[in-house]
C-alpha cells in the first residue's frame, strides 16, 4: 500500500471519529450514543470489502489518535498480508449477481445463490458463500430494492460560531483577462451559525488550487472550523484536500450525490449575491471584481440583520468569540502537498520536471518530500518523520568542478566558495 492510499485511510478514519476526539466536552453518555449511531450505518470504507465498523475499532482508532498527540498519520493502515491474492468473485461473476438481483429485487441471499449456480452463472473455480454475497450486496446498495420513501427532511442550525461551514462554488460573470472574455468562478465559505462569510473570491476556474486558495483565507480570518459540508464536487474530494482539512482537525462532510438540499443557506446567500452585486458591478477585470465584492461583503452583507437569526452576520458570529480556535502560525504548511520520492545513487531527486539535490545520508532512501505546487522549489525533504531540510536545485555547472580530498570531502575549484555548492560539503562526507 503506497503513501497516498494510506493518506485516504487515514483521512477516511478521521472522518468517523472527529467529533469524538474534538475540542468539544461531550455529555455524559453522548461519546456512546454517538458510537452506537457510527456502527449502526453503512460506511464506503477505502479499500476494504467491509461497510460496518464495530465499537471496539472505533474506540482502537480514538486511542491511536489521542495517543499520538493529534497526529493524522497515527491512523494509516499497515498493508495487507493477502497483498496480490485474487477477490472471492471476479468480474464477470459480480455482473451476473446485479443482473440476476434486478431481475428478483425481493430475493434472499440464499435464494440468489442457487439461482446463479442453477443458470450456471458463476465462473470456473469462483465458490459463492453468504457472507461474500451480502458484503456484496450492501456495498452496490442492492440488498432492498424497492420503492423510494418519502425522507424526513428538517431545517438545522449549528448551534455555535464555526461548528460548521458550507462550501459551495458559484458561475460568476465574464470578464476581460488577456484580450478575452473569460468566464468566472465564485468560491465561498458560509458560517452556518452566523451566515457570516469567512471568504469569498472569485477565480478563473473551480480547481483544487483556487478552493485551497480560498480555504487558507478563511481559516486566516475567521479561524478553524469544526466541520465543512460541500458537495461532490471534484476539487472538494481530492485527496491533497482531504488530507490538508484533516490534518487541521478539520471534518470535511460530502452531501449525498443529488441531495444538495442541506446546503440551503449558501445557496440562499448565492442568491441574494447575484439580484444585489452582480446586477450593479460595472468593473472589467478580476481584481476590480474581488474588490467590489469583498467591500459589499464587509459593509453591506455582514452588517444588515439576517430574517431568520434576527441578527447581522457579523454581529452574531462575534458574540462568542471565546470558542473560536485560531489558524496556527504555520498553517501555511498544512497546504503542502505531500510526495515519496527515492533519492538517486547521485543523490538526485525529480519533483514536477525539475531535479533537486538531497542530503548525502539520504542516497537511496524512500522520503517523503512537502512542497507547494505553486513553488516546487521550496521542497522540504524528510525520512522517518525527521526534516532534512529543504532541497536544492542541481547546478551542473558547479558540479562538474567538485572534486574530492583525501578525506573524501567534496571541494570546488576555480576559487568558487561552498556556498556556491550546496552539496555534500554541507552535509558530510560524500557515501560510496
Amino acid at each position: 500500500m503506497d503513501e497516498d492510499q494510506k493518506q485516504q485511510i487515514a483521512t477516511f478514519r478521521f472522518g468517523v471519529i472527529h467529533d469524538l476526539v474534538g475540542h468539544m466536552v461531550l455529555e455524559p453518555g453522548e461519546q456512546a450514543r454517538l458510537i452506537r449511531e457510527k456502527c449502526s450505518r453503512k460506511w464506503d470504507i477505502p479499500y476494504s470489502d467491509k461497510t460496518r465498523i464495530s465499537r471496539g475499532t472505533i474506540v482502537r482508532w480514538m486511542k491511536l489518535y489521542r495517543d499520538s498527540g493529534g497526529k493524522l498519520e497515527s491512523l494509516g493502515s499497515q498493508d495487507r498480508s493477502d497483498q496480490g491474492k485474487s477477490r472471492a468473485m471476479d468480474e464477470e461473476t459480480s455482473l451476473a449477481l446485479i443482473s440476476l438481483r434486478k431481475e428478483y429485487p425481493r430475493a434472499t441471499v440464499p435464494r440468489l445463490m442457487a439461482e446463479m449456480n442453477k443458470r450456471s452463472m458463476v465462473s470456473p473455480g469462483v465458490t459463492l458463500n453468504p457472507s461474500t454475497v451480502y458484503r456484496f450486496l450492501h456495498r452496490h446498495d442492492l440488498m432492498e430494492l424497492s420503492r423510494p420513501v418519502p425522507e424526513d427532511r428538517r431545517r438545522f442550525e449549528a448551534e455555535m460560531p464555526n461548528d460548521l461551514w458550507q462550501l459551495d462554488c458559484m458561475h460568476g460573470p465574464h470578464i476581460e483577462h488577456e484580450g478575452k472574455r473569460r468566464k468566472t468562478y465564485l468560491i465561498a465559505l458560509m458560517d452556518d451559525h452566523s451566515r457570516l462569510v469567512p471568504h469569498g473570491e472569485f477565480f478563473f476556474s473551480e480547481s483544487v488550487k483556487s478552493f485551497l486558495i480560498a480555504l487558507e483565507g478563511a481559516l486566516l480570518t475567521r479561524g478553524l472550523p469544526r466541520k465543512i459540508y460541500t458537495d461532490n464536487g471534484a476539487a472538494f474530494r481530492s485527496h491533497h484536500v482531504e488530507h490538508v482539512t484533516a490534518s487541521l482537525g478539520v471534518a470535511l462532510i460530502h452531501a449525498r450525490p443529488y441531495k444538495p438540499q442541506g446546503k440551503g443557506k449558501i445557496e440562499r446567500f448565492f442568491r441574494t449575491l447575484r439580484a444585489e452585486f452582480l446586477t450593479g458591478f460595472k468593473g472589467d477585470n478580476l481584481p476590480d471584481l474581488n474588490h467590489a465584492f469583498s467591500l459589499w461583503l464587509s459593509e453591506i452583507y455582514h452588517q444588515r440583520r439576517h430574517s431568520s437569526t434576527g441578527q447581522t452576520p457579523f454581529a452574531r458570529f462575534t458574540a462568542k468569540m471565546e470558542c473560536l480556535r485560531p489558524a496556527p502560525d504555520n498553517l501555511k504548511d498544512h497546504f503542502r502537498k505531500a510526495v515519496r520520492r527515492k533519492v538517486a545513487k547521485d543523490r538526485t531527486i525529480s519533483l514536477d520536471g525539475r531535479i533537486f539535490e538531497a542530503p548525502v545520508p539520504l542516497i537511496g532512501k524512500q522520503v517523503t518530500v512537502l512542497f507547494h505546487p505553486e513553488q516546487p522549489e521550496h521542497a522540504e525533504v524528510l525520512f522517518k518523520e525527521q526534516s532534512y531540510g529543504f532541497l536544492v536545485p542541481v547546478n551542473l555547472a558547479v558540479n562538474s568542478r567538485a572534486k574530492r580530498d583525501k578525506n573524501n570531502n567534496v571541494r570546488i575549484e576555480s576559487g568558487q566558495s561552498p556556498q556556491d555548492y550546496k552539496g555534500g560539503s554541507l552535509w558530510g562526507k560524500e557515501e560510496e
